[in-house]
């Protein structure tokens, strides 16, 4: 298999497995915490931060592991990955994210197809947005630089604490929000709230990427 269709197969499979950790996981943490909604997010968060740490380690050395089309979108800023690359990534992030949701829904026995009713919508909630990409962009950017081993636990770390920081509680990736609105339960969002978040995501990445520039090496866009 030549190197593109791997790392598309890499950047599938990852995402299926992050966005089924987020949505089972919530099923999960909502099903046992007896109403207590600050249990159910913290099994949330533990389960979305080990996750991580496992993908980046395992699949990083094929596709870069971004499973988030702003990271991919940033990579291909500093010409990491060329402009049909990146479209190919984001496309495999959310068919590989919308199949693990629904593999989530499965497990749990739930409807496979659903649309989520929570509202998640509002200025507060968009910065939360766009701080929650920031810091992980820029956590990306200058770990690669500083500490290439690191990127693994410095992003489940980010995301770990993010959960809670955020008044967002952190989805900082366009691919899961849209994955998200069609889950129902503890994790989703509302159709209407998804463009509100993308909008507050991507420009939380653009402001990491200029952000990063006078602290990590960068190459400039042709």
């Amino acid at each position: 298999m030549s190197s593109l269709p791997r790392s598309l197969w890499a950047e599938a499979l990852g995402s299926f497995l992050l966005f089924a950790t987020v949505i089972g996981s919530g099923i999960m943490a909502q099903r046992l915490s007896g109403g207590n909604v600050a249990v159910a997010l913290l099994g949330n968060t533990l389960a979305t931060g080990a996750m991580l740490f496992v993908l980046i380690t395992m699949l990083g050395p094929v596709s870069g592991a971004h499973f988030n089309p702003v990271v991919t979108l940033v990579m291909r800023l500093r010409c990491g990955i060329g402009t049909q690359a990146a479209l190919a990534y984001g496309a495999a992030q959310l068919a590989g994210g919308v199949l693990g949701v629904w593999s989530a829904h499965a497990m749990f026995d739930l409807p496979v197809w659903q649309v989520s009713h929570h509202i998640r919508t509002g200025p507060g909630q968009w910065l939360g947005e766009g701080i929650a990409t920031f810091g992980l962009v820029l956590t990306i950017l200058g770990t690669v630089q500083a500490r290439p081993a690191w990127v693994p636990a410095s992003v489940a770390l980010y995301i770990t604490a993010a959960y809670w920081f955020t008044s967002s509680t952190s989805f900082a990736n366009p691919a899961i929000t849209v994955a998200r609105s069609l889950s129902d339960t503890f994790a989703g969002i509302a159709p209407a709230s998804v463009a509100g978040f993308i909008a507050a995501q991507i420009l939380g990445a653009l402001a990491a990427h200029y952000a990063a520039k006078p602290l990590f090496a960068v190459k400039e866009t042709p």
